[in-house]
C-alpha cells in the first residue's frame, strides 16, 4: 500500500474497523471453503496452486522491492526459507489436510489459539517472563483445545482416538508459533510488501516437490471446473491478498492490542458460515471449549501484550490465512 495511500485511508478510521471485521470473515471463510473444497482438491493441490496465484498477482508489485533488497534477501535466505517453511508452506498445507477429517469450526477455534502457542513457544524457546495471571490463560485455552478435540468426552483422550484433523489443525497452529518465534529471534529487515512476496515464492518452492510427489503418486490432479477454480481464487486473494491489506492497515490505523480483539470473530464467522454452506451443527463441547479458548485468549493477550503484538505484527507482515 503506497504512503499516498495510506495517508488518505487513515483520514478515515471507519475504514479500518470495517477491514478488520472483514478480516476474520476471509479468514473463516478460508476453513469453510477448505472443507467444502477438500473432497474435489487434494490439500497439496489447494495449498500450492493458492500459492501460485497468490504469487501472479502480487510479484509484480513486490519485484521492485526484492531486486532493491536483494543483497539483505541474499544474506538472511537461509532464515526466511524457514519462516517460509513454517507459514506459507506448513502452516496452510496442514490446515487443508486438517479439513479432511474435522469441521471447519473445529479448525476455527483451534486457529484462534494462536497468541497462545506464541507465548508459550516464545516461554519456552525464547525464556520469555509468563505471568501467573497469563500462564491461567494458556491453560484455560490448552484446556478449550483439549475440549473440542475431545468432542466434551474424556474416554476419546485417553483412548487416543481424537479426529485426526482436529490434531493436524494443532500441529498447524505450533508451526505457525515456531515462525513467529523464529521470526523474532532472526527479524529480516524488509518492507512488508517485499517480505510478504518473498516468503510467497520461497513457500511455494517448498511445497513444490511435495505436490509433486502428491500429484505423480498419491492424489493425483484435480478437474478445473468453474467451482475449484473459484475456490483456489478465493484462498489466494481473500484470506491471502486481502485480509492481509486488511489487517495490515487496521494494526496501524489502531494499534496491535486493539486490532487483537477483532481475531475473536474467526470461530464466530466460521460457525456461522458453517451452518449455512455446510450444515454443520454445534454442540454443547463448541460452546464450553470455545468459551474456554476465549477466556484464555483474553487473558493471554492482555497480561502478555508484548507478545501478543508481536505476535500481531508478524501476521500483518507475513499475512496469516485462516
Amino acid at each position: 500500500m503506497s504512503s499516498a495511500n495510506s495517508g488518505i485511508l487513515s483520514r478515515i478510521p471507519g475504514l479500518a474497523y470495517v477491514g478488520l471485521v472483514l478480516t476474520p470473515l476471509f479468514w473463516a471463510g478460508n476453513a469453510v471453503v477448505a472443507r467444502g473444497t477438500v473432497e474435489h482438491v487434494p490439500p497439496l493441490s489447494m495449498s500450492f496452486w493458492r500459492w501460485v496465484i497468490a504469487l501472479a498477482i502480487l510479484l509484480p508489485f513486490g519485484f521492485p522491492g526484492m531486486w532493491h533488497h536483494r543483497r539483505v534477501i541474499r544474506a538472511r535466505l537461509g532464515s526466511m526459507l524457514a519462516l517460509a517453511t513454517f507459514s506459507v508452506a506448513a502452516f496452510n498445507s496442514l490446515l487443508y489436510y486438517a479439513a479432511i477429517t474435522t469441521t471447519a469450526t473445529n479448525i476455527a477455534l483451534i486457529n484462534a489459539t494462536i497468541p497462545i502457542f506464541v507465548a508459550l513457544l516464545a516461554w519456552m524457546l525464547l525464556g520469555d517472563r509468563t505471568r501467573p495471571i497469563q500462564a491461567l490463560g494458556i491453560a484455560l485455552a490448552i484446556g478449550g483445545i483439549l475440549t473440542v478435540v475431545a468432542r466434551g468426552e474424556l474416554s476419546v483422550l485417553t483412548g487416543l482416538q481424537a479426529q485426526p484433523g482436529d490434531l493436524i489443525m494443532v500441529a498447524a497452529v505450533f508451526s505457525w508459533g515456531l515462525f513467529s518465534v523464529l521470526l523474532r529471534r532472526q527479524a529480516v529487515p524488509l518492507p512488508a510488501l517485499t517480505f510478504l512476496t518473498t516468503q510467497i515464492l520461497l513457500g511455494t518452492l517448498v511445497i513444490l516437490p511435495f505436490y509433486l510427489v502428491d500429484l505423480f503418486f498419491f492424489a493425483g490432479g484435480f478437474e478445473l471446473t468453474r467451482n475449484t477454480a473459484m475456490s483456489l481464487l478465493y484462498f489466494a486473494i481473500f484470506p491471502g491478498i486481502l485480509a492481509y491489506a486488511f489487517w495490515n492497515h487496521g494494526v496501524h490505523a489502531i494499534g496491535p492490542a486493539r486490532a487483537a480483539i477483532f481475531m475473536y470473530l474467526t470461530p464466530v464467522f466460521a460457525s456461522i458460515l458453517a451452518g449455512i454452506f455446510l450444515g454443520e451443527s454445534l454442540g454443547a463441547f463448541h460452546m464450553i471449549g470455545g468459551l474456554l479458548i476465549l477466556a484464555g485468549l483474553v487473558l493471554a493477550t492482555r497480561t502478555g501484550r508484548r507478545q501478543a503484538a508481536y505476535s500481531l505484527r508478524s501476521q500483518e507482515q507475513n499475512g496469516r490465512d485462516t
